[in-house]
């Protein structure tokens, strides 16, 4: 097993009270010549979805916007890339579009009910690129829940995690902002991790908790949806409302400034991936 794998699963990927891995459940070190399609699903706007959020790409599945690479930087092994690119006149059945970028998830293929997932990420510096991972009840949203390991907005100081569910959606008051230590940031490679237990959220970046909700906070506002198998998803959205909300930004693109735009033309916007792997409680 991978040196930083197994340092992950002592250090991020492992309930607090684990003594020893837990037993793997799902693992991906994107290792292969291509995406593995019995793991990851490949959604594409139009056909798997509606667009939401405003968001401005579409989706699509192409070598241009999901694929592996043999080696990069600071991994080891494979990684997977979804990039973003400047494709003004993209046609899909719910418009046309000016970028396309890449989305896959495990519906279908991987469901887990509690336990801990965790990715080991490079995301993209530049203001208004809208990388996440984040996991999903099969059903109705926001009744089946929603679980946001991680989301970012291009700023490299910080990244998210929330909560959705039931009276607890879009605005949702179970959300925390995680800040890099000095000289780090979310352009460089962090482990992102959830432990999901009977009664709790556990988020983590680095193995360090930045976020704990309970049962009693959640239903608070609403009913617990954390009962119910989830699916992981991986994608890289391009503007719309949460950029927007943070940035203000309108032109040329809501929450996407032409530097970003500028930076996508020149091949710069990827999200690179490590690997993904999900342990037992």
């Amino acid at each position: 097993m991978r040196p930083l794998l197994l340092a992950a699963l002592a250090l991020a990927a492992l309930p607090a009270s684990a003594q020893a891995p837990a037993d793997t459940l799902f693992f991906d070190g994107f290792d292969g010549d291509a995406l593995d399609r019995s793991k990851w699903f490949v959604r594409v706007t139009g056909e798997s979805f509606g667009v939401v959020n405003d968001e401005q790409q579409a989706y699509v599945d192409s070598t241009s916007t999901i694929d592996l690479l043999p080696a990069a930087e600071g991994a080891e092994g494979g990684v997977l890339r979804l990039r973003a690119n400047y494709r003004p006149g993209t046609e899909t059945r719910d418009g046309t579009f000016d970028f396309t970028s890449g989305r896959i998830d495990t519906s279908e293929r991987f469901t887990f009910t509690r336990g801990t997932a965790a990715a080991r990420m490079k995301l993209p510096a530049g203001t208004g690129f809208w990388p996440a991972f984040w996991a999903l009840g099969e059903g109705r949203w926001p009744d089946t829940g929603e679980i946001d390991i991680m989301e970012s907005v291009g700023e490299t100081d910080w990244t998210g995690v929330a909560l959705h569910g039931p009276g607890y959606s879009g605005e949702t008051p179970l959300v925390n902002k995680a800040f890099f230590p000095e000289g780090e940031g979310s352009d460089g490679w962090h482990v992102y991790s959830v432990d999901w237990t009977d009664d709790a959220l556990l988020f983590r970046l680095d193995g360090r908790l930045i976020y704990r909700t309970t049962r009693p906070m959640v239903e608070h506002y609403g009913r617990w949806a954390f009962d119910n198998p989830k699916y992981l998803i991986l994608n890289l959205a391009l503007g719309g409302a949460y950029p927007v909300k943070t940035n203000g930004v309108t032109e040329p693109y809501p929450g996407l400034p032409q530097p970003t735009v500028d930076l996508i033309r020149d091949g710069r916007g990827e999200v690179l991936v490590d690997w993904v792997l999900v342990t037992a409680p």
